[in-house]
C-alpha cells in the first residue's frame, strides 16, 4: 500500500495539526510501524447514548487518494443505523460528497456529528433504524449498553488525559537540540590548578573631562601694591585649589565692606523703658494742653 510523495506530505502535515490542535473530542493515534497506519479516537458526543464511550475508527489509504476518499471503518463496537456490523460506515462524505480537499480531520468531524444526528432512512442496521424510529426510549437504552461493555474502558485513551507538547520542540530535530546543549563559551583554564575559570577582561581608567577641575593660570594677589608681606598673616590655600604664584595671605587690618544694618522689631518691653529714659532726658514740660498736672 502507497500513495504519491506528494499526497505523503500532505497526510504527514495533517496528522500533525490534528496532533497539535485537534478538535473537541477528538484524536489521532499513530504507528511506529507505519505512517499509513492511521486510528482516529471520537469521544462520544455529551446528551447522546454514546456518552461515556471512545469510538476507534480505521483508515486505509490507496493510490488514488486523495482524489478518492479513503476507506474507514469503525473497529469499535457500536449500535447505530448507519454503522453496520462489520463497522462500515454510510455517510456521504466518503461517497458522492467527496472532495480532494478534504482530510482525515472532516471525515472523523462529520462522524461525530452521524453519532448526535442518526440517519434512519439510509441505515446499515435495519434493527437499529426500526428502533430508532419506533421506539427512542429503547434505542437509547440498547445504544447505552453496547457503549458500557465496548466502548468505555476503564481510563480515557492517553491521547485525551495529556495535553500536547509544545510546537518548537515538536519542530525542532533531536540532533538539533542536542548540538545546541552542548555548545558553551570556552572558558579560561588556569594554570595553577587547572580550573576553569571565565576570562577577566581589564579595561584602563580614562580621565573624564568633566571629572577634571583646572585651576586658573593666575589668582589676583590680596598684598599691597608693593608686593611687601610683612605684618599679613599666610592662610593654608583652599581644598582643591593650587596657587601657582605662592600662598595665599589676607591682611589683618583690611577694610572690610560695611555690613548692611537690619533693622528688627524691638520687643514691647525694651520699646517702653526707651521711651521712660527718653522722657527722663526731656525737659519738663507743665503746660499741659489738657490741664493734666505732673504726679510726683
Amino acid at each position: 500500500m502507497s500513495i504519491p510523495y506528494a499526497a505523503m506530505r500532505r497526510l504527514m502535515r495533517e496528522l500533525k495539526e490534528l496532533k497539535t490542535s485537534p478538535p473537541e473530542g477528538i484524536r489521532v493515534q499513530l504507528s511506529e510501524e507505519s505512517a499509513l497506519d492511521v486510528e482516529g479516537i471520537i469521544e462520544g458526543p455529551e446528551g447522546t447514548p454514546y456518552q461515556g464511550g471512545f469510538f476507534r475508527v480505521k483508515f486505509e489509504f490507496t493510490e488514488e487518494y486523495p482524489a478518492a476518499p479513503p476507506k474507514c471503518w469503525f473497529a469499535t463496537k457500536i449500535f447505530h443505523p448507519n454503522v453496520s456490523n462489520t463497522g462500515e460506515i454510510c455517510v456521504n462524505t466518503l461517497k458522492k460528497d467527496w472532495k480532494s480537499s478534504y482530510g482525515i480531520g472532516h471525515i472523523l468531524v462529520t462522524i461525530k456529528c452521524l453519532l448526535i444526528y442518526p440517519n434512519p432512512d439510509s441505515a446499515l442496521d435495519e434493527e437499529a433504524g426500526k428502533l430508532l424510529q419506533e421506539n427512542y426510549e429503547n434505542y437509547c437504552e440498547r445504544a447505552k449498553l453496547i457503549t458500557s461493555v465496548h466502548a468505555t474502558p476503564k481510563a480515557p485513551p492517553p491521547e485525551f488525559g495529556t495535553s500536547s507538547a509544545p510546537t518548537d520542540t515538536l519542530n525542532t530535530p533531536a540532533p538539533i537540540v542536542a548540538s545546541l546543549a552542548s555548545m558553551s563559551p570556552a572558558p579560561h583554564l588556569s594554570s595553577q590548578k587547572g580550573t576553569a575559570t571565565p576570562a577577566t577582561v581589564t579595561i584602563p581608567l580614562q580621565q573624564s573631562a568633566s571629572n577634571t577641575f583646572s585651576a586658573p593660570s593666575s589668582l589676583p594677589s590680596l598684598g599691597n601694591a608693593s608686593g611687601e608681606k610683612d605684618g599679613c598673616h599666610v592662610s593654608p590655600a583652599p581644598l582643591g585649589i593650587t596657587n601657582p604664584n605662592g600662598p595665599t595671605v589676607i591682611k589683618p587690618n583690611a577694610a572690610l565692606s560695611p555690613a548692611k544694618a537690619v533693622k528688627r522689631g524691638a520687643a514691647p518691653g525694651a520699646k517702653r523703658r526707651r521711651e521712660a529714659e527718653e522722657g527722663a532726658e526731656a525737659p519738663l514740660n507743665c503746660a499741659c494742653p489738657r490741664g493734666l498736672g505732673l504726679l510726683l
